[in-house]
């Protein structure tokens, strides 16, 4: 999108069941007919917001309509209770295309926002007209679970540096484990952005962690009737790329991994996965993309199921 491409921007303020939430909307005065799709919601991890994916929307606004938000627990929205879990969520999302007449919808999500995306595909089909995960997995692996409960410790005793260090060694890959595009300048931003959180970021990120230790990733069923594509950085170590081939295989689904990158594709890769975002939500071919591996096709589900966890 060039530069002197207006956009129109709304913040939306809405409420479901109690817990007010942000939505915020993009939209360009001209999108290309060509390659015009579906409004796209972006679901995005735990620690980001309504502004972390505003370097997207160049390459998206030509396409279509582009929706962030901060569901309940994230951001500026209300504080969460644990006990509500990923089907809430994905109730909110649903109620969000209700509320803003959206019809049917093109649905992303990274990592906790995939655990989401995907519940929303599954409770709401008729809303979901495609569906991109990254950086997913069937269940939160042992691993997860435990950096969760020493990152509970380390905030309690206010070990916030600590705590920011941890973070960080978790979700990005060792340094031998193959080339990642900017690692030292991600791990820099990381550890700026976890030492760095308010007292009500690290608050609702403490309360996050415990919504994962106890509500599962995700359900077996019901299928899902959307095309779905899932990727994952060629690195990542937190879902690696056989768990998100596993995934993908249980969905009838697309799997690709993005070279030189780990599970922050999205910062580390962000003008290839943009483009991937593009090509995919518009229908366009992904087999010749310089920046991918392979695209395997999984045309059905297996017949068995999946013990492996990410």
């Amino acid at each position: 999108m060039s530069d002197d491409t207006r956009t129109a921007v709304t913040e939306h303020r809405l409420a479901f069941r109690g817990f007010e939430y942000v939505v915020r909307t993009a939209r360009a005065e001209a999108t290309d007919p060509s390659t015009s799709t579906e409004p796209l919601i972006l679901l995005g991890g735990s620690s980001q917001d309504r502004f972390s994916w505003l370097r997207y929307e160049k390459f998206l606004l030509p396409h279509t309509t582009v929706l962030t938000m901060e569901l309940p627990g994230y951001g500026e929205a209300d504080p969460l209770p644990v006990e509500h879990g990923m089907d809430f969520l994905a109730d909110t999302v649903h109620h969000t295309t209700q509320s803003l007449d959206l019809g049917s919808v093109n649905v992303f999500g990274a990592c906790f926002g995939a655990s989401i995306a995907l519940r929303m595909a599954q409770r709401h089909p008729d809303s979901v007209a495609r569906l991109m995960l990254g950086g997913t997995a069937h269940t939160t692996s042992p691993e997860y679970l435990e950096a969760a409960e020493r990152w509970r410790t380390m905030a309690e005793e206010r070990s916030f540096d600590a705590l920011a260090q941890d973070m960080v060694a978790q979700f990005m890959a060792p340094p031998d484990h193959g080339t990642v595009r900017r690692r030292a300048a991600v791990a820099r931003l990381m550890l700026r952005r976890f030492a760095s959180l308010t007292e009500r970021e690290l608050a609702m990120d403490m309360v996050h962690h415990e919504r994962l230790l106890t509500h599962p990733w995700s359900h077996p069923h019901p299928k899902v009737s959307a095309p779905v594509l899932v990727f994952t950085g060629e690195h990542d170590t937190i879902t690696p790329p056989p768990i998100g081939r596993s995934v993908a295989e249980h969905l009838g689904a697309r799997f690709t991994t993005i070279k030189e990158s780990d599970h922050l594709v999205q910062i580390e890769r962000d003008t290839e996965l943009a483009d991937l975002m593009a090509h995919f939500f518009t229908d366009r071919p992904l087999d010749q993309l310089p920046y991918l591996n392979p695209v395997e096709s999984f045309t059905q589900s297996p017949t068995v199921d999946h013990p492996v966890s990410a």
